[in-house]
């Protein structure tokens, strides 16, 4: 009746799944015949600490600065390309590895330095300067993106996008579109994202088609993307179609590759399975596509966030100690990125609800996470 699997019907009606959307609530309680209020009347068990976390507001500093007029004004010298090549590639090191504190500090002297050298560099330079500009404010993007902020994320992703303009660089600019969808996302603009997912995709398609392998790994790095994006509109079949799609381009691809950030690759195709059966509320699917990924090869932001995911199957099928220890295995990887992620709070709120009295090692993530039982 409400266009939902059983399977996620079944853990809605158990408390394994949450329903945080207030449009899928009235499609229940219309399907229910029962008054809304009644649905979304019942407070939480458990509650997260919304704190915000000093790494966002840090990272939101970067982008307020008016280092453009400065560099106009001619006020400040520039490092040498060298030195701006090695610290844009930390950057990502750093973003990869969820180290958001560092990043933060590195690009706090990294952003002015590139809009000083846009200015005072050899015309030879500008376009590789531009190229880094676009990649740093991308690596700004994907850490705001992961810590849900989502504005400052979408302007980061823009100037991103600017930057890889000015450098005539058709590929940062796909690679621009996948940070921008990455901040729809985040925002629930799952309409935004699947068209800028979509029309970048296709209009990789002829360089994918005649073999260019970086062409390849972003066009099968958007189409993972649209996957989820399927998936969290429930559309199932969608969601499994660009899958298959996009290890199709893995398969052909042949080893991982990384091109612009993207990670792109047979294990990263696993884990976006994983993730697009846990939105679909297969858990059993998840479960067992994570039996066979590899996942060593990618990055410590990978490695956690597929954690995260199987901790959501394990909740999913109220597997309570299961679930407590894949998120204290992807809090040892990436501490920063899982205590400040929505859905680790979500699955922990959840587990608590599960479990009566909750184990103590429950009540150790929850305090080491910052979520804490409701008076």
């Amino acid at each position: 009746m409400i266009g939902r699997s059983v399977a996620w019907v079944s853990q809605v009606e158990r408390g394994a799944r949450k329903v945080d959307r207030m449009s899928v609530l009235e499609v229940v309680a219309t399907a229910l015949d029962v008054p809304l209020s009644e649905l979304a009347a019942e407070a939480p068990v458990v509650a997260a600490v919304n704190e915000e976390q000093p790494d966002a507001a840090g990272l939101r500093l970067v982008l307020s600065g008016a280092y453009a007029l400065r560099a106009m004004l001619g006020t400040q010298r520039s490092p040498a390309l060298s030195t701006l090549r090695s610290r844009t590639h930390k950057a990502w090191d750093l973003t990869h590895s969820s180290r958001y504190s560092e990043l933060t500090d590195l690009l706090r002297d990294l952003v002015p330095d590139l809009e000083a050298s846009t200015r005072s560099a050899p015309r030879s330079q500008h376009a590789e300067v531009s190229e880094l500009m676009a990649s740093a404010y991308q690596s700004c993007s994907a850490a705001l993106a992961k810590l849900g902020e989502s504005e400052a994320a979408w302007i980061a992703a823009d100037r991103a996008m600017a930057a890889a303009e000015r450098a005539d660089n058709p590929m940062l600019v796909a690679a621009g579109a996948f940070r921008l969808v990455f901040v729809f996302m985040t925002a629930r603009y799952y309409d935004q994202a699947e068209e800028t997912a979509r029309t970048a995709a296709e209009a990789l398609g002829q360089r994918a088609n005649e073999s260019d392998p970086q062409a390849m790994s972003l066009r099968g790095a958007l189409t993972l993307q649209r996957a989820i994006i399927a998936a969290r509109r429930n559309d199932a079949r969608a969601a499994y179609g660009h899958l298959e799609e996009a290890r199709q381009i893995a398969a052909q691809l042949g080893d991982g590759r990384n091109d612009y950030g993207t990670e792109f690759g047979p294990a990263n195709v696993g884990v976006h399975e994983i993730s697009v059966a846990v939105e679909l509320g297969d858990a059993g699917r998840a479960l067992r596509a994570a039996d066979t990924v590899d996942a060593v090869g990618l990055s410590a932001e990978r490695q956690a966030r597929m954690l995260i995911d199987v901790a959501r199957a394990h909740a999913q099928r109220r597997q309570v100690n299961e679930a407590v220890a894949a998120l204290r295995q992807a809090d040892q990887i990436t501490p920063e990125q899982v205590r400040g992620h929505e859905q680790v709070r979500q699955v922990v709120s959840d587990l608590f609800t599960m479990q009566d009295p909750p184990s103590g090692d429950l009540r150790d993530l929850a305090r080491r996470l910052t979520v804490m039982l409701s008076s």
